[in-house]
């Protein structure tokens, strides 16, 4: 306190010779590197940050000067890559750190060995973060553990902290995903203070695990950037992983003893020369790993606290106007912003109640028995002219709700969408006269359309009207047909045709009509096939259609096996997430397997095992289409089917270029299958609809809304 004292007695004496330590930076100096902002003290070079431990290089991936510009800590004693950092409201950087790993061959020899050391130097600015990090110890026979710092011959060891974990398994199924318990792997905290990290492996037995664990892997890796896989028993080589570092001003290590901790609030004021909390507005915190301090805005402002120029360090927040206002600073009133606050006052005719109109509604100053009277005179005269028109209009708004409620005035404006009427919808099933079958959401009818075309009307028991007419589809659906006890033979060409007239309905529900439909729920058992094993599309009724003017959902529906992971964790449903769907569909038509089949094993994730180990699906397929001449179809049906289900939404292909490769697959087997059927070996024409087709979805594959048309009486 006494060294923070004189500083402040000698301040004007000093201001002049004061570093470039304080008060920001040259407005010439470079502030991103590639892809990360540089905010003051860092900068890149000398001249523009606060000192050596600030310092950023910036270079690029190439020794020729090309490729992209990365951001490294210069003074670490290795490249350490940064992808980002912060000044507010904590002080942290975002780093990669190598992995370390042992592996061995299968004699038990060690081939390849690297211990993973990263030194921050701990007279510098860094500090491994405790409360973000975790250390990680993948294996199946393994003990790892991770040495810091130099104990100097201090005690009986030679480091200062030492902490580790033990990883096994049993076999190369024991580890699961996503489990991190020492089955395969094991993760421990660490502790505060850590500059570097050194890992060493212990010398056990590894010769009978190398085929599906050749190495022993060790990593620092933030604790929400890593989730264990099974496959990270095999991972590649030099990898780094994301690390956070807690940074702060660490003056004392250069030999200024007093800035080891924050000054006196006197002496903050005054702001001396070395003190980094230069911004107004800002004020000054201690370090919560290793000495030193760092600096914050004030409450209600935000900024650089290290920055002095006023456009650039701490400013006021205008809470009336902030984007997250409703959580962060809440008014049931009249809001008005004052330097680092806010007020917030009752509107005209109102009064606080409880603890203010910062969190509660103010009240009415108008007196209750005033309020009651005219309540109650505006209530009845309002009660007779409600009754009044009630009477008038209520058959008509009752069937307008029936219709409103059932997707109508949406459908009228999609193509080939037939809506029914109440009273059609008796005709057609002679009074709901015969029943085909009743599941849990209500009974399905059979009818018969004008044109003598056979259908399935489907009701439900939560609305008054039937709600979805379907063509009879006599085969039943394809779930039954692949899966079912009948084991129907299904040729190659057969499924090809399926898959192909099944893709060309979704291309067309997609981009053919003027309201794109997402179906949001495609798998066999919403594939129905007719006596000629033509296939209609169904129940895409109750996807998006209904809400066609939106993009998301709270409500995730659809089958687990066939959602799209995108749709699942983002609740947005798109094109795409169908073809991620067709994708399993595809998979189970070439390989005859449910998605979850065997004892728990996935259809998707053998598959991708299969094309990742050996590079062929072979061993995925059904025996009874494995054939020497149509396995070139069958990997290209399992090659397409991999893009569908690729993770990233960009990099799967739409309906269409789906629907186009599946049909040039079936002109490269004209002429070499058992399987032959003229309606089905038509040509497709991608510019518009379908042949056939487009005659077919306004009957069955477009399913209609029954709800009246015109009020019913």
């Amino acid at each position: 306190m006494a060294l923070w004292a004189l500083a402040g007695s000698l301040l004007l004496l000093v201001a002049s010779a004061a570093e470039s330590v304080t008060g920001g930076r040259p407005a010439s100096c470079q502030t991103r590197c590639g892809d990360v902002d540089i905010p003051y003290p860092f900068g890149i070079g000398p001249e523009c940050s606060r000192g050596e431990g600030f310092e950023i290089a910036c270079n690029t991936t190439t020794s020729d000067g090309g490729g992209k510009l990365v951001a490294t800590l210069a003074a670490a004693s290795q490249p350490i890559e940064v992808q980002s950092l912060r000044v507010e409201p904590r002080p942290e950087v975002k780093v990669m750190v190598p992995v370390a790993y042992k592996c061995y061959n299968s004699s038990g020899k060690v081939t390849k060995e690297f211990n993973g050391e990263v030194d921050l130097n701990k007279n510098g600015v860094y500090r491994i973060s405790d409360s973000l990090n975790m250390l990680v110890v993948l294996g199946c026979n393994t003990l790892a553990y991770t040495k810091n710092g130099d104990s100097g011959g201090k005690g009986p060891y030679s480091g200062l902290y030492y902490t580790g974990c033990v990883s096994y398994c049993n076999d190369s199924q024991s580890a699961q995903d996503s489990m991190c318990t020492g089955i395969g792997c094991c993760h421990v905290d660490i502790s505060p203070g850590l500059t570097n990290n050194v890992v060493t492996f212990s010398s056990w037995a590894r010769y009978f695990q190398v085929d599906y664990n050749p190495c022993d892997y060790s990593f620092l890796v933030d604790k929400k950037d890593y989730v264990f896989m099974r496959s990270d028993l095999n991972m590649d080589l030099n990898q780094t992983k994301p690390v956070w570092l807690d940074w702060a001003i660490r003056d004392a290590d250069a030999g200024n003893a007093s800035s080891t901790a924050c000054p006196p609030l006197d002496v903050q004021h005054k702001k001396p020369p070395g003190y980094a909390c230069v911004s107004d507005n800002s004020e000054c915190a201690n370090s919560t790993n290793g000495p030193g301090y760092y600096c914050k805005c004030n409450n209600g402002y935000q900024g650089n606290p290290y920055e002095d120029d006023p456009n650039k360090g701490c400013k006021d927040i205008d809470e009336c106007t902030a984007p997250d206002k409703e959580m962060l600073y809440p008014c049931h009133g009249i809001c008005k912003n004052i330097p680092g606050d806010y007020e917030c006052s009752c509107h005209t005719g109102y009064q606080p109640s409880g603890d203010g109109p910062k969190k509660q509604e103010c009240s009415s100053k108008f007196p209750l028995a005033a309020r009651l009277a005219l309540g109650i005179s505006l209530g009845f005269s309002f009660l007779i002219v409600a009754t009044l028109f009630t009477l008038m209009m209520l058959q008509k708004r009752k069937m307008n709700e029936y219709f409103k409620r059932n997707g109508g005035s949406v459908l009228q404006k999609v193509d080939n969408v037939k809506i029914f009427s109440k009273d059609e919808l008796k005709k057609i099933t002679k009074n709901n006269s015969e029943v085909l079958g009743q599941g849990g959401f209500g009974k399905v009818y059979k009818g018969t359309l004008q044109d003598s075309t056979m259908v399935a009307v489907k009701t439900s028991i939560e609305v008054d009207v039937p709600m979805l007419v379907y063509e009879f589809a006599a085969k039943g659906n394809l779930q039954d047909i692949l899966h079912g006890d009948a084991n129907i033979p299904l040729p190659i060409d057969l499924r090809l045709d399926i898959a192909i007239e099944s893709a060309e309905g979704l291309r067309y529900m997609h981009s053919s009509t003027n309201r794109t439909i997402r179906h949001g729920d495609v798998k066999p058992a919403n594939i129905l096939l007719t006596d000629k094993f033509v296939p209609k599309i169904s129940d895409f009724g109750t996807s998006k259609l209904l809400t066609v003017d939106k993009d998301f959902t709270m409500f995730v529906v659809g089958s687990m096996g066939y959602i799209d992971p995108v749709f699942h964790k983002t609740g947005h449903l798109t094109q795409k997430s169908d073809v991620y769907s067709f994708g399993v569909v595809l998979l189970e038509l070439i390989s005859r397997k449910p998605t979850i089949y065997g004892e728990n094993c996935s259809l998707i994730i053998e598959f991708q095992k299969a094309y990742d180990q050996d590079k062929s699906g072979r061993m995925m397929f059904d025996k009874e289409i494995t054939i020497e001449e149509d396995i070139l179809v069958l990997e290209e049906i399992g090659r397409l089917a991999m893009e569908c289900l690729k993770e990233k939404v960009e990099e799967r292909p739409d309906m269409k270029e789906v629907a186009e490769r599946l049909v040039m697959l079936r002109r490269s087997r004209k002429g070499h299958g058992n399987y032959s059927s003229p309606q089905h070996h038509q040509e497709i024409s991608f510019d518009g609809t379908p042949m056939q087709f487009g005659a077919e979805i306004s009957a069955s594959s477009s399913a209609a809304v029954s709800a009246p048309a015109t009020p019913i009486k």
